[in-house]
């Protein structure tokens, strides 16, 4: 019998590739879920559904910001397709604000040629788990289960993923324009927020919104 046959590994060799092992699959976990954040960011599907939701952003005093405007754009767009006949704004306000993000993006629309009777405005929640668990329980009520969820590409993901859990059976439709997608370093860092951020959520079934806004500067 060769030398090489009568040495067995060690306990240290047998941890060391334990160790190895796990960081490879860690790797493998982060990395497949960086590529979904990706891939669904540039899916823009207009299947009909029975509401248009529009996850909300900073307003200033009842007007949307830059970032929360494109959303709007994108979600007139579908309503003017004929992709949903409602569309439902999303978010809750901070104390100090004298209207909610869902009031901002409802007023914006009414302004832009949406009927009001065609808007749902649901002013709760102060991140995204929350403000999607809102909009569920109102289109639930209304016998509604199918929505195309409009947002920021990298966000996609995490915002259809949450709705699923909620009961809707939903679809994304992002912007693909406004300061998050214009460049590329700014791009890179949502992709790394949205993993961290997804990933945080399906181990704890919570937010992560204010945890991983770090990334973000």
């Amino acid at each position: 019998m060769g030398t090489a046959e009568r040495i067995k590994p060690s306990l240290g060799s047998w941890a060391r590739r334990i160790a190895f092992g796990t960081v490879l699959m860690l790797l493998a976990l982060v990395g497949g879920t960086a590529f979904r954040v990706w891939q669904v960011a540039r899916q823009n599907d207009r299947t009909p559904a029975d509401v248009i939701v529009v996850l909300g952003a900073a307003q200033y005093n009842g007007k949307p910001s830059d970032i929360y405007a494109a959303r709007l754009v994108k979600a007139k767009q579908l309503y003017d397709a004929g992709v949903a006949k409602t569309v439902v704004t999303a978010g809750g306000k901070k104390a100090e604000d004298n209207f909610t993000e869902a009031r901002a993006g409802q007023l914006w629309l009414t302004r832009h040629g949406v009927p009001a009777s065609a808007t749902i405005a649901v002013g709760e929640g102060s991140d995204t788990l929350r403000s999607l668990r809102a909009v569920a329980d109102q289109v639930q009520a209304r016998g509604w289960h199918t929505a195309v969820l409009v947002s920021d590409p990298w966000h996609s993901f995490r915002a259809r993923t949450m709705a699923g859990d909620l009961g809707l059976d939903a679809w994304t439709a992002p912007t693909h324009s406004g300061p998050i997608v214009q460049e590329r370093v700014t791009q890179f860092r949502y992709i790394v927020r949205e993993t961290g951020a997804l990933l945080y959520y399906r181990l704890t079934k919570t937010p992560a919104d204010d945890l991983f806004a770090t990334f973000l500067g």
